[in-house]
């Protein structure tokens, strides 16, 4: 069948139907549209919005606000003042659109995102975007060089967040409310809380929570089911405080390696399914697996792998062309396989081998150990790579981590040094960027 010309702003919702929960208020479809149409004709003229709205609502609101002027959203990595004004200059009229005095870069035009209460409910008509219209630009971490610009198309978006409603069984459950902890700026966020409820019929938490206290509160707002959609840090420090939830339906987990024993632990926590998702910048989302029960992942309908040389490519389904994966995959078909961690990742120290995920699992496994991460500093010395650690441990020492190391891991491997710290310095999304981890060690080795 030919590609769809159009499609609508929202599928599988009622008029009369809850599109979102904001502060225990329930906002149907019609509302959500009424303040589309009303925030639209109050959006400046220009090509494209900085999107920086915390209330996931009104992030919604602002983002197909921006479609139905046919701006694209901006979703970059952070907003360092650097990467700002980079932004500046690529996109010459740029504009932020937020609804916090805190999240303000104040070198752009900004907009505060209205007050739309008072506007009387409307019968709107259902806008129909064009399929190929640029929706967002999302930016590549930029840990190996400055972030890249990746197009992404309405028609693109709409399938991908279809197709993983269909994977979670979810697609059409106008009566499911997914919670996020992680921000709608982050593409998995994007994607898994906003995007899935206006092209999958699920409905939109508002609130951002991430102490496991907020978590409850925010889940307790509303009546079920409920699914929670977060990150492995969430889930292990919800975990850890011994925090009571409400029923949930689902866990959905992204962003950064799960572990099969931190996902039998939350199942058996929480009393739900917990099913992760891999992507990456340039395809979104791609495929899934039941990590309590397999290693094994396997793609989204549509979605095919093939392998050239060392490289795995996918293509078909929402992906433009074919893309290569940026990780090391052993390929079971064209659609299942194995990762083993980041190309970037593979270390080599007196011709040993190792991924730094492998490390990191191993650390994080050690009884007492709360949190961890290895780190290869970007110094060597004398093509000789010193790895280094940090880790949360509170009732350990580090020599008695050290021992715990060598019962698991090559002595070659071992870190020199191994800091313990009172936290690691995650980003929002639970995430550790390299630059963050690099002042850590300076600030560890007194520099």
């Amino acid at each position: 069948m030919p590609a769809a010309l159009t499609i609508p702003l929202l599928r599988f919702h009622s008029a009369e139907g809850i599109f979102a929960w904001q502060d225990g208020k329930a906002i149907s479809a019609q509302r959500f549209l009424t303040d589309v149409v009303a925030l639209a004709e109050q959006l400046p003229a220009a090509p494209h919005v900085l999107n920086l709205c915390a209330d996931r609502y009104r992030f919604a609101v602002g983002f197909a606000a921006a479609m139905v002027r046919k701006q694209a959203s901006l979703l970059p990595p952070n907003l360092t003042p650097d990467l700002i004004a980079r932004l500046s200059r690529q996109y010459p009229k740029l504009y932020c659109l937020t609804d916090s005095q805190q999240n303000n870069p104040g070198s752009l035009p900004t907009l505060r995102y209205p007050d739309l209460s008072n506007i009387s409910l409307t019968q709107t008509a259902m806008p129909e975007i064009p399929a190929a219209q640029v929706a967002a630009i999302v930016f590549t971490s930029g840990s190996t060089g400055n972030p890249m610009p990746n197009e992404k198309t309405w028609g693109a978006i709409s399938r991908s967040v279809t197709a993983e409603a269909s994977r979670l069984g979810i697609l059409k459950r106008s009566d499911l409310t997914l919670l996020g902890t992680i921000p709608p700026q982050h593409m998995y966020g994007f994607e898994s809380t906003v995007l899935i409820a206006m092209q999958g019929g699920v409905i939109l938490h508002a609130a951002k929570p991430f102490f496991p206290a907020d978590i409850s509160a925010s889940l307790n707002q509303i009546p079920g089911p409920r699914a929670l959609v977060t990150t492995p840090v969430h889930l292990r420090t919800l975990i850890a405080s011994n925090t009571a939830l409400p029923k949930l339906e689902l866990i959905v987990c992204a962003t950064a390696p799960l572990s099969r024993e931190l996902a039998v632990q939350a199942e058996q926590e929480f009393g739900a399914p917990l099913l992760e998702i891999y992507g990456f910048t340039e395809a979104g989302q791609i495929a899934s697996r039941h990590t309590a029960v397999t290693d094994q992942w396997r793609t989204f309908g549509g979605l095919t792998l093939h392998q050239k040389g060392d490289i795995v490519y996918v293509s078909g389904g929402h992906v433009v062309g074919e893309l290569a994966l940026n990780d090391v995959v052993e390929l079971h078909s064209d659609t299942t396989f194995l990762l083993h961690g980041r190309n970037a990742d593979l270390i080599n120290i007196a011709g040993k081998r190792t991924s730094l995920a492998s490390l990191n699992h191993h650390l994080n496994n050690i009884e007492g150990v709360q949190d961890g991460v290895f780190f290869m500093p970007d110094e060597k010395m004398k093509n000789t790579a010193r790895l280094a650690a940090f880790v949360v441990a509170p009732g350990l020492d580090i020599h008695a981590i050290l021992q715990a190391l060598r019962q698991r891991v090559d002595p070659v491997f071992l870190p020199r040094p191994l800091h313990k710290v009172d936290a690691l310095p995650r980003n929002s999304t639970g995430k550790l960027p390299q630059v963050n981890l690099r002042k850590l060690l300076q600030q560890c080795n007194g520099e």
